[in-house]
């Protein structure tokens, strides 16, 4: 397995501790964006895992990905273990880092 600029392995969601927790606040406001550019409908009750499952499916298929998938992702630590933060953050946008 070669190594990839520093960043971390991805973290199956199902795997992490906190996946079955509520989602967050920055993961619904980005899939409400992706939803709006892909035609979906953002599901109620999502859980963490869920959320980041869903982002990576419409990254896929959004223009604001085209790049690829994962683009626009930035990589956190949550609670101890390797996770991903689908918000952009403020005063960024997806792919352009």
């Amino acid at each position: 397995m070669s190594e990839t600029s520093g960043v971390e392995p991805r973290k199956d969601p199902d795997d992490w501790s906190t996946g079955g927790e509520a989602a967050t606040g920055p993961q619904l406001s980005y899939l409400e964006t992706l939803a709006r550019e892909t035609g979906e409908t953002v599901p109620a009750n999502l859980t963490k895992a869920d959320a980041s499952k869903l982002i990576d499916d419409w990254q896929e298929r959004s223009s604001r990905t085209a790049d690829g998938p994962g683009q626009g992702t930035l990589q956190v630590e949550d609670a101890g273990e390797a996770g991903h933060n689908h918000s952009p953050g403020p005063g960024t946008t997806p792919g352009s880092g």
